[in-house]
This record gives structure tokens, C-alpha cells and sequence, in this order.
């Protein structure tokens, strides 16, 4: 356990960070989820309208530190590809 003021503000700042980095990372994962749903439903205008707000979530949750930038850049690239992929079928 914590024994020092200084290290028992560091938890208290981990505690915060952790929910809200959960947070963020549940929100990025919910509408990427919905992005796959309407693919595979073959919506894919919906879809389409939907990536900007996938890019803008995954942009945000690394920045902010929560993922890394090229798991954000990665996730965005494999989630396009697997929309145009099923629109040439």
C-alpha cells in the first residue's frame, strides 16, 4: 500500500484515469461494432456515414493516450478495407 502523500495522490489519479480511459475505449469499441453490424447487414450507405465518427472516436481515444496512434491508424485502415471489400461483392 501506498505509504507516501505523493504516492497516494498517484493512485487516486490512476483510479480516475482507468474509468475514464474505460470509458472511452467502450464508446470506440460500441461504434465500431456498429459499423461492422451494418456491413454485414449490407447497409453500406449507413456505414459510410458512420466512419467519420468511428475516425473521429478512434482519433480521440489515442490521443488522449488510451490506445496507441497505429492501433487507431490500424483499426481505421482494416475497418475501411472490410467496407469496401463487401461492397465489390
Amino acid at each position: 500500500m501506498a505509504i507516501t502523500k505523493s504516492a497516494k495522490k498517484a493512485l487516486r489519479q490512476n483510479a480516475r484515469r482507468k474509468v475514464r480511459n474505460i470509458k472511452r475505449k467502450d464508446k470506440m469499441k460500441s461504434v465500431i461494432k456498429e459499423v461492422k453490424i451494418l456491413i454485414e447487414q449490407k447497409k453500406f450507405d449507413e456505414a459510410k456515414k458512420l466512419l467519420p465518427k468511428v475516425y473521429q472516436t478512434l482519433d480521440k481515444t489515442a490521443k488522449v493516450g488510451a490506445i496507441k496512434k497505429n492501433t487507431a491508424s490500424r483499426r481505421k485502415s482494416r475497418l475501411t478495407k472490410s467496407l469496401n471489400k463487401a461492397q465489390k461483392i
